[in-house]
């Protein structure tokens, strides 16, 4: 492990701090038109729902940047503003109550444009993300290192930063992102080692729920594993409910995050004499209310399973038309195959009774 997470500098937002000793925060953004606030806030209130810790919204008009007042007095979370190309939006987004900005100052305009953000932000103590894009990279960048690299980004980020701090400025955090996984894990290992303001951690337009998940997956988790990155965001086109779950399990698999019950289930052969795939999303969908942070084994057929099952701390182990339901490595019942979930979760309801 050769970054340490915790020697990043401390920011605050809203009423949520990352950098530091804080665990790893879990951020989304919205797919609603912000302007449209209670679209808005009923799908910020189901990401809050399912674990969401700070929320991004896409300023692309005035109007957007003045929902921001009636949003924020709605919701629980940290309120971010998605800011392109037009810096009043910046502002405006702040006084109406953004508890962070994220711009390219890249594509906001000429110097004193920025500094017309900085100097608000300041005012007010609103902590800036700076956030660069391999898809955005500067000409002289490219022809430097002769094409979109790892060192390219990272030295267009720095850039940004020591633009912002020779203003006065240091209350920063940093993103850089690429749709190339290999690419980004570099650039990731390269900048933790030349900044330590708190990074935020994405692999952008990562694509569908399916290959979003895994290039997501496999990038998140080589730069996370590494002790690099303060907040993360999974890319996904689909509900943004998604990118939450998958960031809380992938924190989880990384030891990053405990609580919440994990489903482990087995991958099914030709002993499977019951519908196990069904029953173990049927036991995942079940569980995903239920705050216990235990083991939860599916088990398909009575050769592995109760040896399986033994390992968690629950556990249900089909055989035909019928199973077995193991508590703690004993079987403790057998039960007709349409009573197994009903007595799991009964099992979990009284868990600690």
């Amino acid at each position: 492990m050769g970054f340490i997470r915790e020697n990043t500098k401390e920011v605050r937002i809203g009423n949520k701090v990352i950098g530091g000793s804080n665990p790893v925060a879990i951020q989304s953004m919205t797919n609603t038109k912000t302007e449209d606030v209670k679209a808005t806030v009923e799908q910020i209130h189901r990401l809050e729902a399912a674990g969401c810790e700070i929320i991004r919204c896409a300023v692309p008009t005035m109007e957007a940047a003045e929902a921001f007042s009636e949003i924020k007095k709605q919701i629980n979370i940290p309120l971010v503003a998605d800011i392109h190309f037009d810096y009043r939006l910046a502002i405006a987004a702040m006084e109406h109550g953004a508890d962070k900005i994220r711009i390219n100052p890249g594509n906001i305009g000429d110097n004193d444009r920025v500094k017309a953000v900085v100097d608000v932000a300041k005012e007010r103590n609103i902590p800036i993300r700076v956030g660069v894009n391999s898809g955005s990279l500067e000409k002289h960048l490219i022809e430097k290192y002769h094409g979109v690299t790892a060192e390219g980004i990272v030295e267009s980020a720095l850039d940004k930063v020591k633009l912002i701090e020779d203003m006065g400025y240091d209350n920063l955090v940093v993103s850089i992102k690429s749709s190339d996984v290999l690419m980004c894990v570099h650039a990731h290992e390269l900048i933790a080692e030349k900044t330590n303001y708190p990074l935020h951690v994405g692999i952008t337009e990562s694509g569908t729920v399916y290959s979003g998940n895994i290039k997501s997956s496999v990038g998140l988790g080589a730069i996370l594993y590494q002790g690099i990155g303060n907040t993360i965001r999974v890319s996904l086109s689909g509900d943004p409910v998604e990118e939450i779950k998958t960031a809380k399990l992938v924190l989880k698999t990384l030891g990053l995050r405990k609580g919440g019950i994990e489903v482990v289930s087995c991958p099914t052969c030709g002993r499977t004499q019951i519908d196990l795939i069904g029953l173990a999303n049927q036991v995942e969908t079940m569980v995903a209310d239920i705050p216990l942070d235990i083991k939860v084994a599916v088990m398909g057929c009575v050769v592995n399973g109760p040896g399986e099952a033994k390992e968690a701390d629950i556990g249900i182990a089909g055989g035909r038309g019928e199973g077995l339901l193991i508590k703690k490595g004993e079987i403790i019942r057998k039960l007709p195959e349409a009573e197994l979930l009903p007595a799991l979760r009964e099992e979990l309801l009284n868990w600690n009774k």
